[in-house]
This record gives structure tokens, sequence and C-alpha cells, in this order.
């Protein structure tokens, strides 16, 4: 029998993805109450407040002095990670913290040390390991739907925002992401690669900046070896005004194929040999991947309330950020470069 009680929540930043966090909770949570919210914008922090109906603060150590939670979920630019989760942790709080786990694994490896000398549950959140589309194609390849795997390709992007149009993202400061384009989006189409087709041994690519202002890549070009032996491509880039029509992933097996289509509401297409024009096996015209933020917060909501592991512990998360970190080994050394090293 699950605990019915409500876990007191508070997030930790109150910018773009705490909206996609709190309509998650709504949506698929209920079992979480967000009673603080955290924001150095005092009038961010108010907005939000009155939104979740939580009481506001200006500073987590304020927070953690006066709140009344149990739980943070940290929603901070990659290199304020750490000093956050380390408070958190410090207070005896359970932390769920957005992906990456830190902007470098000097600092995950701190977090890590806190975390375990806490003792308390510990999530890194990756919404990919909880969207529909990857799921219903992780369910293909294991009932052999397509046969043994050839091979897969993956890739992630979009068009620039016009340039002028708003404030500089924090995202495009190298000294606050640790990484361009792949540690940042395109971890979310690293996960889906590995929950299908196991670890990465190593990589090789080239990196580019067609996107001047952004200090880290804005393009990157890999080709990714699993322990398996299994090759796949992986494609990222932010660049230009338009892109057209196109696959987000396809895994070509012995027996036929798998597509994502491009898009937030792309399809799950099958292709076989009673399929040949292909067979959908899932639209996501409705929520789709927008759900699994709550799928992620709910799965942490179990881990503490009822001690059912995690879909992904924190370790399995540093594979995105290592894959990230050998792809820009790569781009400067041109040679193979192994991710666990």
């Amino acid at each position: 029998m699950t605990d019915a009680r409500k876990l007191k929540l508070a997030l930790v930043g109150c910018g773009g993805i705490a909206q996609a966090h709190w309509k998650g909770i709504q949506a698929h949570s209920p079992r979480i109450e967000v009673t603080t919210v955290v924001d150095t914008d005092a009038e961010r922090a108010r907005a939000m407040a009155e939104q979740t109906g939580a009481t506001p603060y200006t500073s987590l150590a304020e927070a953690l002095a006066q709140g009344d939670f149990e739980a943070v979920d940290i929603l901070l630019p990659h290199s304020l990670h750490e000093e956050a989760a380390v408070l958190a942790f410090a207070a005896g709080k359970h932390v769920v913290l957005e992906k990456p786990m830190a902007h470098n694994l000097a600092s995950a490896a701190r977090i890590q040390a806190a975390a375990q000398k806490a003792g308390t549950v510990f999530m890194v959140a990756e919404q990919a390991q909880y969207w529909p589309d990857a799921l219903a194609v992780r369910d293909l390849i294991q009932a052999g739907a397509i046969g043994e795997i050839i091979t897969a390709r993956a890739f992630f992007g979009g068009p620039t925002r016009p340039l002028g149009e708003g404030p500089r993202p924090w995202r495009y400061d190298l000294a606050m992401a640790g990484g361009g384009i792949t540690m940042d989006g395109g971890a979310h189409w690293i996960r889906p690669l590995r929950m299908w087709l196991g670890e990465i041994d190593e990589v090789v690519a080239v990196t580019g900046r067609p996107l001047a202002e952004m200090d880290g890549e804005s393009l990157s070009r890999s080709i990714l070896r699993f322990r398996s032996g299994t090759v796949a491509i992986l494609d990222a880039m932010t660049a230009g005004v338009a892109m057209g029509p196109g696959e987000e992933f396809r895994v070509t097996g012995t027996e036929g194929e798998v597509l994502i289509e491009k898009g937030r509401g792309g399809r799950v297409l099958l292709f076989d040999a009673d399929h040949r024009d292909g067979k959908v096996i899932l639209d996501n015209k409705d929520e789709g991947r927008a759900a699994a933020f709550g799928y992620e917060l709910n799965d942490f909501v179990g881990a503490v309330l009822d001690g059912t592991p995690l879909e992904a512990g924190p370790e399995y998360s540093l594979g995105e950020l290592r894959t990230a970190f050998a792809i820009y080994r790569s781009a400067e050394s041109r040679q193979w470069e192994k991710v666990w090293a």
C-alpha cells in the first residue's frame, strides 16, 4: 500500500522550467504539495507563489531556515546546482535536481558526496527517461519488433531565435552552462539512445559555433560506439531561421525500423515486413512529452514516500554529461574519446 500523505516541496528557481514542473505536478503528481518557492528575483518569486499558493523566499538559506518543506526541486542554471544541492542535503532534505547534475564532473562529484552523507533521496530529473515515445520505442525493441539492432540516428535542434529578441539566455554563457547544445538540450536525445542501445563506450565528433552569440557549441556531429559494438549518429544544431520536416530518431534493425518524427507532436512509426508504409504506434498529438515532467516528479515522490527505486538513479545521469564532455574532447583531439575514462 502506498503512503497517502503528500510530499511538501520547495521549487528553487522560478523561471520557465519551474512552470513546466508546476504544470506536471498539477496534471500527474497529485501527492506533491508545493509549499515554498525560491527565487532571487522577489517579483518572480511572488508571482510563482500566487500560482502555487506557496510561501515565497528570495534565498534558499532563508527558506531552509523558515520554510515548511521536506524536499527541494532545484531549477537553476547549471553552475548554481552544487551550492543549492549541498545546502539542501546539509539540511536533511530530499533533492530532485534538473539535469545535468552540474556544469562539470568535479562539481557533480561533490554533489554526490553530499547526497551520500545526507542519506536522503537524490534524483537527477531527465525528462526523456519518461517520454511516452521513448518508452514506446524501448518496448518495441525489447519485444523484438525490429530484430537485432544494426544502427541508430538521432537529431536534436531547431532554428535560432531572432537576434535581439529578449535578453541573452543564460545557456549562452559557457561559465554558467558548462557546455553548449550537446550537454544541454542534446542530453535529452542521448538518454533514449542509452535506454535502447545500452551504455556508450566512446565517441568521435566535430563541433562548431554557427550561433555566434552562444559561447558553447551550437553544432555537433558525433558517432557514438556503444559497449555492445553498435554505432549510432547524434546530430545537434541550433542554426538558421527555419528547418524542414524529418525524424528525431531512427533505429534500424534486421527486421525493420522504428522512427520518431520530428516535433513535439511527432509520431512513433514502425516499418516491418507487414507494415512497409509504416504503422502508427503512438501519436503524441495531445500532451506528449510535456507530461514527462509530471511523471518524473511522481517517480521522485514514490522514492521518498514509498521507498520505491527510481527509474534511473543519479549515477546513471552522468552518462549524458560524460558523453557530452567526451564529444568536446574529441572535437579538440580529432580522435575517438572514451566516455567513462
